[in-house]
């Protein structure tokens, strides 16, 4: 086990690295898988010790279901803010600052968060408080900022609060 550890410190880095690899290659050639598994192996193994505490992922076949719902949040974001770019009036846009208080307090799955806001079209995630206590976003047209706060926290936070903690 130990063994097994010390080639693979960050199992789910390593399958990723892999995967990314051959996305970018464009191929899953022997010689791409190859290569890929090397650096899945290198890279994690040669920044193990910047990762003091690995994260936990308390529930990991949850990632799949985040998963679905951000590129289907994103697909529908996309359709819904090029609307709003082809036929609405920039004067009946209603940008709006939304801040979100977080349950959320491991870093990892606040920067998945932060990160998952930003990936969709039409906000952006600006700030977290310096205790990690709130998270500032900027939303293109957001009419009821408490609507536009109890959607991420139900759709994301929660779903991260159960990976992760």
């Amino acid at each position: 086990m130990k063994l097994a550890r010390r080639v693979f410190p960050h199992p789910y880095l390593s399958a990723l690295l892999l995967l990314v690899w051959c996305l970018l290659n464009n191929s899953f050639s022997l010689n791409t898988l190859v290569f890929g598994f090397i650096l899945s192996i290198v890279t994690p193994s040669a920044t193990a010790n910047s990762w003091p505490d690995r994260p936990r992922l308390k529930r990991p076949v949850l990632v799949v279901e985040y998963m679905v719902v951000v590129i289907w949040d994103i697909i529908v974001a996309n359709v819904i803010v090029a609307g709003l770019i082809l036929f609405r009036r920039t004067d009946s846009l209603r940008p709006n600052w939304v801040s979100i208080p977080l349950d959320l307090r491991t870093p990892e799955a606040i920067t998945i968060l932060a990160g998952t806001i930003t990936l969709t079209p039409g906000t952006v995630s600006a700030d977290v408080s310096c205790d990690g206590h709130a998270l500032l976003v900027h939303c293109l047209n957001a009419e009821d900022t408490d609507a536009v706060r109890d959607e991420i926290k139900d759709r994301y936070e929660r779903r991260l609060k159960e990976i992760f903690e």
